[in-house]
């Protein structure tokens, strides 16, 4: 097997902006906005492109991250980490839903990817847990489990073990950060009846 650069670096970039995050470290969103440039060019490499596609999306979320978690809260104070309701749940889990029957069906049709929905799956859940992980609501890392599992077998079958390794990582760091927003929730003063 051939060593990759690029894949290393993104694997490091990506562990320190997760980790960040699970403690609620606004350095992890700068740290893994370079973790994300890095993974994009290797998914360029490997034509994995809802992948890469996911990846531009993430720079641009990654400074929405970034100033929602510095200005997001009331009066523009740091932003809290809260629950998600029932009704942006299930809109959230059907653009989820809708985004991976058109972005497969869309690269399945106009290019020569591999996994075409498999990829594509991980693509529009990734952007949901994004967007939630940027509003701090509990149930990112939930979501984030499921995207990891995925991803994590899409990876081996294209040889990319370690991202295979990050995203089997990833599956730790978001259980563990999913207790410990569990416990900021409940010192913030609301309930995490979960």
């Amino acid at each position: 097997m051939e060593w990759n650069w690029i894949e290393f670096f993104a694997v490091v970039f990506g562990l320190v902006a997760v980790y960040f995050n699970t403690k609620e470290i606004i350095w992890g969103w700068p740290t893994g906005i370079v973790g994300v440039i890095l993974s994009g060019v290797l998914f360029y490499q490997v034509k994995l492109y809802a992948d890469l596609g996911l990846h531009i999306v993430y720079v641009i979320l990654g400074f929405y991250g970034w100033y929602k978690w510095l200005y997001g809260g009331k009066n523009q104070s740091e932003l809290r980490v809260s629950r998600t309701n029932t009704s942006l749940m299930i809109g959230l889990i059907a653009a989820g839903i809708v985004g991976t029957a058109g972005i497969g069906y869309f690269f399945q049709q106009t290019t020569d990817a591999d996994l075409p929905y498999w990829d594509a799956f991980t693509t529009a859940f990734s952007l949901v847990g994004q967007y939630m992980l940027a509003k701090k609501k509990l149930e990112n890392w939930i979501l984030w489990i499921v995207v990891d599992i995925v991803a994590s077998g899409i990876y081996v079958m294209k040889e990319l073990y370690l991202l295979a390794l990050l995203y089997f990582l990833y599956l730790g760091l978001a259980a563990y950060g999913y207790r410990q927003w569990k416990k900021s929730l409940v010192i913030s003063g609301e309930r995490a009846n979960v």
